[in-house]
C-alpha cells in the first residue's frame, strides 16, 4: 500500500474511532487509563530493550548528550509515564461539562458545553514519553490520535502504542483511537499536513525547523508548541543566592527541554558580584557566551553575537547579557523570546508586578525555576505540549485544552419573530 493511502485509511479509521471515543464515560476512560498504566509497568523490560535500540542508533548517529537524553527510557521515567495515566484518570473528565448558562429575556437557556476537538494529529521528535502524554490525553478528552514520532524513536514509540492500544482492545474500543505512523519517511509528515479532511488539529512537538515547517506548510489548523528561548533577568534586588539556585537549576537539570534557560539578563549592579559566582559555578559544566560587558567581567568567556540572543541551544551552553535598566531587560525578553517561559530574580516588589504585566509569554515566573512549565507540575497530570501562541490555547496543554465548545440552547417552544 503507498504511504499516502496507508495514512488516509488511518485518518478514516481515527474519524470513526472519535465519534466512539466523544460518547464514552468517565468510568470506562478511568478505567482504560489505569489499565494502561499497569500495562507500562508490566512490559517495562521490554519497553526497556526496545529504547536501548533506539540510544544505540542515535549514538551511532552523533545525536547530541541532550537529545539523548530526551531518548532515553529508563525504569524511573516508565514508571513517571504509568503514574502520569493515574494522574490523569484522576482529574475531572471536562467532556460535557457546561462551562456557561446565561437566560435570555425570551426564555432561552443558553450554554456552552465542553466537546472534544475530534481527531488530534502529533508530530514531534525524539521523546518517546509524549508518546504516551498525548495518547492518555487525547483518550481522556475523547479525542482520537495518530501519533509521528521522529524516526530516532521508532521502537521505543512503536513497543508503547502496542501496550496502549492492547488495552484498548480489551476494553472492546476501537484500535484506531491511537495509531502511531509506522513509516519513518519524512514524506509522511508532509502527507499529515494536508490531511485536513481527517485531521482536526496538528501539534507540532520538537525543535525549530520541525515546527516553522509544520506552521508553513500545513493546510490543517495548527497549535504551535515548544520553542523554548527562555530568560532569566537577575534584578537590581535580586538575592544572589537564590538567584544562582534559579540560574543552576533552569540550566543545568535537564538543559535539552523546552523550559531550560537559554540567555540570563544581570543588572549591572549585580553583574561584577554575580557573574563570577556563576563562573565558578558552571565552570566545566557550563559553556557561557557574553556580551561586552559581560566579557569585561569574564574576560575568558566567549564572545556572544545577534545569533546567540535568538538560539534555543537545548544543551550545556548560556548566553549572557548585562543590562543598564530594568526597562532594557523587558525590551530583550519581548524581543528575542518565544513567548514560552520568563523569569524575575528580584526583591522590589514593583518590578515583580511590572515583569508580570509587560512580558509577552505563556508562563512569566517570579523568584523560580523556568523549569516548572510543564502540564505535571502545573496540576494537568500530563501536557501534550505548550503553546507558545494566543489562539486556541497558551501554555501547557492539558484536558481542558484538547476540548473546544459547542453552544447548547434550551427551548419552551419559542421562535424568532
Amino acid at each position: 500500500m503507498r504511504l499516502r493511502d496507508e495514512l488516509t485509511a488511518q485518518g478514516k479509521a481515527a474519524r470513526e474511532a472519535a465519534q466512539i471515543l466523544a460518547s464514552l464515560s468517565a468510568e470506562i476512560k478511568n478505567k482504560v487509563l489505569a489499565a494502561m498504566a499497569d500495562e507500562l509497568e508490566s512490559r517495562k523490560d521490554l519497553i526497556i530493550a526496545a529504547n536501548r535500540q533506539d540510544l544505540t542508533a542515535g549514538e551511532q548517529a552523533g545525536l547530541s548528550t541532550a537529545l539523548l537524553d530526551r531518548l532515553e527510557l529508563n525504569d524511573r521515567r516508565i514508571s513517571a509515564m504509568a503514574q502520569g495515566l493515574r494522574e490523569l484518570a484522576a482529574l475531572p473528565d471536562p467532556v460535557g461539562e457546561i462551562v456557561e448558562m446565561q437566560r435570555r429575556p425570551n426564555g432561552l437557556m443558553i450554554g456552552k458545553m465542553r466537546v472534544p476537538l475530534g481527531v488530534v494529529g502529533m508530530i514531534y521528535e525524539a521523546r518517546p514519553n509524549v508518546t504516551i502524554d498525548a495518547a492518555g490525553l487525547c483518550f481522556k478528552s475523547g479525542n482520537a490520535v495518530i501519533l509521528r514520532g521522529g524516526s530516532e524513536a521508532i521502537n521505543s514509540n512503536k513497543i508503547l502504542v502496542q501496550a496502549a492500544v492492547g488495552v484498548l482492545e480489551r476494553f472492546g474500543l476501537p484500535a484506531a483511537a491511537i495509531q502511531l505512523v509506522s513509516s519513518t519517511d519524512r514524506e509522511a509528515v508532509s502527507i499529515l499536513l494536508g490531511m485536513h479532511e481527517y485531521l482536526d488539529v496538528l501539534i507540532p512537538r520538537g525543535g525549530a525547523g520541525l515546527i516553522q515547517r509544520v506552521i508553513n506548510e500545513a493546510r490543517v489548523p495548527v497549535i504551535q508548541t515548544g520553542i523554548g528561548n527562555c530568560h532569566i533577568y537577575v534584578d537590581q534586588s535580586a538575592d544572589l543566592d537564590m538567584a544562582l539556585r534559579i540560574v543552576d537549576n533552569a540550566k543545568t537539570s535537564r538543559p535539552g527541554v523546552c523550559n531550560a534557560v537559554e540567555t540570563l539578563l544581570v543588572h549591572r549592579e549585580q553583574a561584577a558580584v554575580f557573574l563570577p559566582r556563576l563562573f565558578a559555578l558552571f565552570e566545566g559544566r557550563v559553556e557561557l557566551r557574553g556580551c561586552p560587558k559581560a566579557r569585561s567581567i569574564l574576560p575568558q568567556i566567549k564572545a556572544a553575537d545577534e545569533s546567540d540572543w535568538h538560539a534555543e541551544y537545548l544543551d550545556y551552553i548560556l548566553a549572557v547579557k548585562v543590562v543598564d535598566s530594568f526597562e532594557e531587560a523587558i525590551k530583550h525578553i519581548n524581543t528575542y523570546g518565544t513567548m514560552h517561559s520568563e523569569a524575575i530574580v528580584t526583591n522590589d516588589y514593583s518590578n515583580s508586578q511590572r515583569f508580570l504585566r509587560e512580558v509577552d509569554a505563556a508562563a512569566v515566573y517570579i523568584n523560580a525555576s523556568t523549569r516548572f512549565t510543564d502540564g505535571n507540575q502545573f496540576g494537568m497530570g500530563a501536557e501534550i505540549g505548550i503553546s507558545t501562541q494566543k489562539l486556541h490555547a497558551r501554555g501547557p496543554m492539558g484536558l481542558k485544552e484538547l476540548t473546544t465548545i459547542k453552544y447548547v440552547i434550551y427551548g419552551q417552544g419559542q421562535v424568532r419573530e
